[in-house]
């Protein structure tokens, strides 16, 4: 892994603290952009997507679970590690909930901080290697958003590309329908659910080549992809 290339949000309230947490990555070769509440981490990661981010749980205007559900929203593979003086169960469980990797109790080492930086970026990439997946007579290659007939590559949207991902790991199953509109579009209201259901028709049309494969709706409850 090469740390010269590694970019890290640190999102971090308490100035002294987030100073010497990014100056300690730095020294290692990490690349660290220091923001000091949760909407400044946010407009950073819409400015470049960055490999990792360290998010401090308490901060104000937005704190690190919310703006973890945010990034979840827009990101769901990039890795997450909260930084927290809580320690109860509870708040452990919430932060795996809103897609946190890891979570490390304040005060810490900066050598824990750095093998669990590594030990995510590394897992990331071993997942992104296999996340190819075969169905029927076509490819999908979620990292690289295509979908593959023969030969003819079909680019994916983001958002098309994460929810064919969520039907292929439920394939033959029932994909709930507020799971997935929570997940990928933050909620569950009506215009959201329309706009997935845009969506699906898109898929469905990419996919039409294989007469075995086929998105159906099981009403009431969400939708199937159906494969041999």
């Amino acid at each position: 892994m090469n740390k010269d290339s590694i970019d890290i949000i640190l999102a971090e309230d308490e100035p002294a603290l987030g100073m010497i947490v990014k100056e300690s990555l730095e020294t290692r070769g990490f690349k660290v952009r220091h923001k000091l509440n949760g909407a400044l981490a946010l407009d950073a990661f819409h400015e470049k997507q960055p490999d990792i981010l360290v998010l401090d749980v308490m901060m104000p205007q937005l704190d690190g679970f919310e703006l973890a559900k945010k990034i979840r929203v827009e990101n769901e593979e990039i890795p997450i590690i909260f930084l927290t003086a809580k320690s109860q169960t509870e708040d452990v469980l919430e932060g795996f909930h809103v897609g946190g990797n890891d979570y490390l109790k304040k005060p810490f080492s900066m050598e824990e901080l750095i093998v669990r930086i590594e030990n995510l970026l590394s897992r990331q990439s071993v997942q992104k290697t296999a996340a190819i997946y075969e169905l029927g007579e076509y490819s999908f290659n979620f990292p690289k958003q295509q979908l593959i007939y023969k030969e003819e590559v079909t680019k994916l949207t983001h958002r098309e590309s994460h929810l064919l991902y969520h039907l292929v790991l439920k394939k033959n199953k029932v994909l709930d329908r507020t799971f997935i509109l929570k997940k990928l579009w933050g909620n569950d209201d009506f215009f959201s659910g329309r706009s997935m259901d845009v969506f699906i028709t898109k898929l469905r049309k990419k996919i039409a080549q294989d007469s075995e494969l086929e998105i159906v709706n099981v009403r009431g409850y969400g939708y199937k992809l159906m494969a041999p």
